[in-house]
C-alpha cells in the first residue's frame, strides 16, 4: 500500500490527496459495487467543470458531460437525477472508472467501522438489490 493510503476493507482503499481531500478506490472480487450501480442510477453526478478533459489538468471525458452553470458540469443522463449516468455500463460498472469525477471518487461505500454507507444501503434497497455483492 502506498503512503497516504488506508485500507478500510478488502474492497475500499482510502487515498489522501495533496489538497487534503480523500478519494476512495474500490478493488477486489468482493466489491459490493459490482452489479449494483444504484448511486450511478439515482444521483446527479455534478462537479467543477475544470475536471473535464477539455480543461488543463482535467480527466473526465467532456463528451460525456453536460454544462449546468458556467462552472458546474454533470455526467450526461444525470442532469435531473433519477436517471442513469452515461458511463454506467450494462454490467453496472463504470465505463470511465479511472477518469471518473471527484464526486464519484469521494463517495465511500464503506464507513470507517467497515459497515456499508447508509446511503448505499438505502439506494440498494430502493433498487431491490441486497446488502451483499450482486450474485
Amino acid at each position: 500500500m502506498k503512503s497516504g493510503q488506508i485500507n478500510l476493507n478488502q474492497s475500499q482503499i482510502s487515498i489522501l490527496t495533496e489538497d487534503g481531500r480523500v478519494y476512495f478506490d474500490m478493488a477486489g472480487t468482493d466489491n459490493p459495487c459490482f452489479g449494483c450501480g444504484a448511486c450511478c442510477r439515482h444521483f446527479r453526478v455534478s462537479f467543477y467543470h475544470g475536471e473535464m478533459d477539455t480543461q488543463t489538468g482535467g480527466h473526465v471525458p467532456a463528451e460525456l458531460c453536460s454544462q449546468i452553470t458556467p462552472f458546474r458540469a454533470c455526467m450526461k443522463g444525470t442532469e435531473s437525477g433519477g436517471a442513469p449516468c452515461i458511463a454506467l455500463q450494462a454490467d453496472m460498472r463504470c465505463g470511465i472508472y479511472a477518469q471518473r469525477p471527484s464526486v464519484c471518487r469521494e463517495f465511500p461505500v464503506f464507513m470507517p467501522d467497515g459497515s456499508l454507507n447508509p446511503e448505499c444501503v438505502r439506494l440498494r434497497e430502493m433498487f431491490g438489490i441486497g446488502r451483499n455483492a450482486a450474485a
